[in-house]
């Protein structure tokens, strides 16, 4: 469905200065699943969603490997044509930023037909109109809401809204970036049940899901890829993500998760010390080196590879397996918050 080789893209600053912020990622996502994307901010996940759709525009700029849709390669197709053939028909975007990012002086079935008559400039406003009523029926929005302005609209429906306008003309992968930050937990639950009701049915073929909430991200992905300063650290099953982590950051990571759970609160969390590195002009080793208290001299000087362990199971460190795990096994006590 969506195939990733070797994918690098960076920005170039008003100083000319290179920002790495995606650094040879290549990720696999088949029909009817759901992959996920975890780490912290400022790691790559949001600049890799928007480099996945194969559509570049300053800062962003495309510097090599290959995206390849449903067998078709978008990369080195202009941005007209991208836009056109391959945005909102291949592939859609939930931006971080969703409740922001409808004009509040527009009534929504104008962003509708904005988005239609982009790729459709033949269908009449009637057809417009009742192509949308059909599709909020079917993802279980109010016909109303198409004649409100968004200022009108609670935070989830807004949220919600946005989503149906992505997928207005029935993408195979849809990329949601954040959908349920800033909700509070009913809202979050629809927005979920919502994107969840959308796989289940095939109304979008497979989906890439980001998020802070690791939680979330579990009961929502079948694969979890997590990233730290712009590159792919480790990914695998869901399962094998959380309740048995490889590398020391996506160790850190679930370590530190507060689980409000009746007898946790004696539980020891997990810090990360330290900060990520300037992408600007990232060590030559391994980038969670000052991070990492297994470390040794030559994580400093030695380029880190991504092994793979298993078929879709891979981790970024110079570290066996076997070594990573006897560390753990030293070092900590007890299960994951997961697990407790």
């Amino acid at each position: 469905m969506l195939e990733v080789r070797d994918l690098t893209t960076k920005y170039v600053t008003r100083y000319k200065e290179d920002v790495y912020a995606v650094d040879r990622v290549s990720l696999k996502i088949e029909e009817g699943k759901t992959l996920g994307i975890a780490g912290e901010s400022g790691c790559g996940k949001s600049t890799l969603a928007l480099s996945l759709m194969g559509y570049y525009f300053p800062p962003l700029h495309y510097i090599s490997g290959e995206i390849i849709i449903d067998g078709q390669n978008i990369t080195g197709m202009k941005p007209d044509e991208v836009r056109k053939s391959i945005l909102g028909k291949e592939i859609a975007y939930i931006p971080q930023a969703a409740m922001n990012a409808l004009n509040p002086t527009r009534k929504v079935i104008d962003f509708i037909g904005d988005v239609i008559r982009a790729h459709e400039p033949s269908w009449t406003r009637q057809m417009i109109l009742d192509h949308a009523r059909a599709l909020f029926e079917r993802l279980g929005l109010p016909p109303e809401v198409l004649y409100k302005y968004p200022v009108e609209l609670s935070g989830g429906m807004k949220q919600r809204t946005v989503i149906a306008v992505a997928v207005i003309l029935t993408p195979k992968v849809l990329i949601a970036d954040e959908p349920s930050s800033a909700l509070d937990v009913t809202s979050q639950k629809m927005v979920i049940k919502m994107l969840r009701d959308m796989m289940e049915s095939g109304f979008i073929k497979a989906m890439i899901f980001i998020t802070h909430e690791l939680p979330l991200l579990y009961n929502v992905a079948d694969d979890i890829m997590v990233m730290y300063a712009g590159q792919i650290v480790e990914k695998g099953t869901a399962k094998q993500t959380v309740f048995d982590p490889l590398h020391p950051y996506s160790k850190g990571l679930m370590g530190s998760i507060l689980v409000p759970e009746s007898g946790l609160r004696s539980a020891k969390l997990t810090a990360i010390p330290g900060a990520p590195p300037n992408l600007k002009n990232p060590p030559p080793g391994c980038r969670f080196a000052d991070r990492c208290k297994y470390v040794k001299p030559e994580c400093r000087v030695m380029s880190v590879p991504l092994y793979e362990v298993s078929q879709g199971r891979a981790y970024r460190c110079i570290l066996s397996e076997e070594e990573l795990r006897r560390a753990y096994n030293h070092g900590e006590q007890g299960k994951s918050v997961f697990e407790r």
